[in-house]
C-alpha cells in the first residue's frame, strides 16, 4: 500500500450520509417473489444469489485506484444497499409479509448488524419475537444519523482498500458478500417470527 494515503479523508461526512440513508428509505422496492411453501430454503437461496451479486458489484466499483477510487465509494455503497433492499423485500414476500413491509423494518434489516445500538430504538423483543415500532420522521432522522457514524467509519476502510491493486477490490467484494449475508440473516429471522396469518405486527412509537 502506498505511503501517501489521503490525510484525514472524509468521503462521507456523517450528516450527508445520514441524509442519504434517510432518503434511501423513502421507497420500498417491489418484489416479484411469491409466498413460498418452503420459505427458509427459498430465502437461503435468494440470499446466496444477492450476496454474490453484491460482491461482484462492489468489487467492480472498487477497482479504480487512488483518488479516482474515492469517487466510486458512494456509488458502491448505494449499489450494494439497493441489492440488499430488494433482497429484504423478496424475503418478506417469501414469508407473506411484503404488503406490510415498512421503512422501519427495512432500516432494521439493513443496519442491525452494523449499528445495533442505533436500531434498537425501533425494536422491541416480546418473547422470541422482535416487533418493530413505527417511527416519526424526526425519530428516523436521529436513527439514520447514528447509523451514519458507524457506516462512515467502515467507509474510510473501504476507501483505504482502493489504494491496493486488485487485492483491495477483492477485500471490498468479500465484505459486501458478508454484509449482505448478515442482512439476509436478520430479515429471515424477523419475518420467520411473524405470526400467521399476516400482517406482521407493528408497535406505535411513543416518540
Amino acid at each position: 500500500m502506498p505511503d501517501h494515503l489521503p490525510a484525514d479523508p472524509e468521503p462521507l461526512p456523517g450528516s450527508k450520509l445520514g441524509e442519504i440513508i434517510f432518503s434511501f428509505l423513502g421507497k420500498i422496492p417491489e418484489s416479484d417473489q411469491q409466498l413460498s411453501t418452503t420459505p427458509a430454503a427459498s430465502a437461503a437461496k435468494l440470499a446466496r444469489s444477492a450476496a454474490t451479486s453484491a460482491a461482484t458489484t462492489a468489487s467492480a466499483l472498487a477497482l479504480p485506484l487512488g483518488p479516482l477510487g474515492w469517487l466510486t465509494l458512494v456509488p458502491e455503497i448505494l449499489a450494494v444497499w439497493r441489492i440488499q433492499a430488494k433482497m429484504v423485500a423478496d424475503i418478506a414476500a417469501i414469508y407473506g409479509q411484503e404488503t406490510w413491509l415498512s421503512r422501519e423494518q427495512m432500516l432494521y434489516c439493513l443496519f442491525r448488524h452494523a449499528a445495533a445500538q442505533a436500531v434498537r430504538d425501533i425494536a422491541v423483543r416480546v418473547g422470541n419475537r422482535v416487533l418493530i415500532k413505527t417511527a416519526s420522521q424526526e425519530t428516523l432522522r436521529g436513527i439514520t444519523k447514528k447509523i451514519a457514524v458507524a457506516i462512515g467509519k467502515q467507509a474510510l476502510g473501504k476507501g483505504a482498500a482502493r489504494w491496493v491493486p486488485l487485492a483491495g477490490a477483492a477485500a471490498v467484494g468479500a465484505y459486501a458478500f458478508y454484509d449482505t449475508t448478515q442482512v439476509a440473516r436478520t430479515a429471515i429471522k424477523l419475518f420467520e417470527s411473524a405470526a400467521t396469518p399476516p400482517p406482521f405486527p407493528q408497535v406505535e412509537s411513543k416518540a
